[in-house]
């Protein structure tokens, strides 16, 4: 699985809870231009409405060698799920706090598919801990490297 774009924000804005992995309806040269690496999901959430799941804020550049036909950058775009699929995420989107959040989209079997995460908004005291959580990781293996390089 080759990722196309990654949404560094959401792991450290939101507590994952669930994750899931869906299709995505593409037209004319969307996929052209994700091929080309032309894709941003920094902003992008997905929404439950009327047993549909929609993506929500995900751009994707117009192809530069399209023609008139050329897709819109922002537009809504259609998840494929299982019915069983979007009444499980029905119903963790409906409690407070829950946020669906669009978290990679890659390629699989040459087909764009969408990494979804059932998030939960972090604080600010929680953001401070999980940067201090890494740094401390970080030196324990830089500590750890330097000894058994000694040896």
């Amino acid at each position: 699985m080759a990722d196309i774009v990654k949404n560094s924000k959401a792991r450290h804005d939101y507590h994952i809870l669930d994750t899931f992995e869906a299709g995505i309806v593409l037209h004319g040269t969307e996929v052209k231009a994700l091929r080309a690496g032309k894709g941003q999901i920094g902003d992008a959430f997905a929404c439950v409405e009327k047993d549909e799941v929609w993506l929500y804020n995900a751009h994707i550049d117009e192809y530069s060698h399209g023609n008139n036909q050329n897709h819109k950058p922002k537009a809504p775009r259609k998840l494929l799920l299982h019915k069983a699929e979007i009444r499980k995420l029905f119903g963790l989107a409906a409690v407070k706090g829950n946020a669906l959040i669009a978290l990679a989209l890659y390629w699989k079997n040459g087909k764009v598919k969408v990494s979804l995460g059932v998030g939960k908004g972090k604080q600010q005291f929680d953001k401070r801990d999980d940067i201090k959580r890494r740094d401390s990781d970080r030196e324990l293996k830089r500590a750890t490297m330097k000894h058994s390089s000694r040896k």
